[in-house]
């Protein structure tokens, strides 16, 4: 079962910028896509970004142009984060989808942006 753990969250000031990693551990190798969801107060959880072996999936225009995912063989996933807003605050989660399992989360990093 994997196990994954976002790190990198904290307080930035609007405009700036922040970078989030999620590390995957236990013995899975066949991830099919890895992403970034995050979840405001009072707001379903959303999509941000995700990373298949093709490469990344179309961003979501809330994001588009700002954020970035990258990964290293899909141990470490990392989403950088430029030009901040105050409406990017939110708890961030990682999340994983391997073939015959129920989505992974880890338990989120919070991120605030203050204007």
């Amino acid at each position: 079962q994997a196990e994954l753990v976002e790190s990198g969250g904290g307080l930035v000031q609007a405009g700036g910028s922040m970078r989030l990693s999620c590390s995957v551990s236990g013995g899975v190798s066949n991830i099919e896509v890895m992403g970034w969801y995050r979840q405001a107060p009072g707001n379903q959880r959303e999509f941000v970004a995700g990373l298949t072996n093709g490469g990344p999936i179309e961003y979501p225009d809330s994001v588009k142009g700002r954020f970035t995912i990258s990964g290293d063989n899909k141990r470490t996933v990392y989403l950088q984060m430029n030009a901040l807003k105050p409406e990017d605050t939110a708890v961030y989660y990682c999340n994983a989808l391997i073939p015959g399992q129920s989505p992974t989360w880890g338990r989120g990093t919070q991120v605030t942006v203050s204007s």
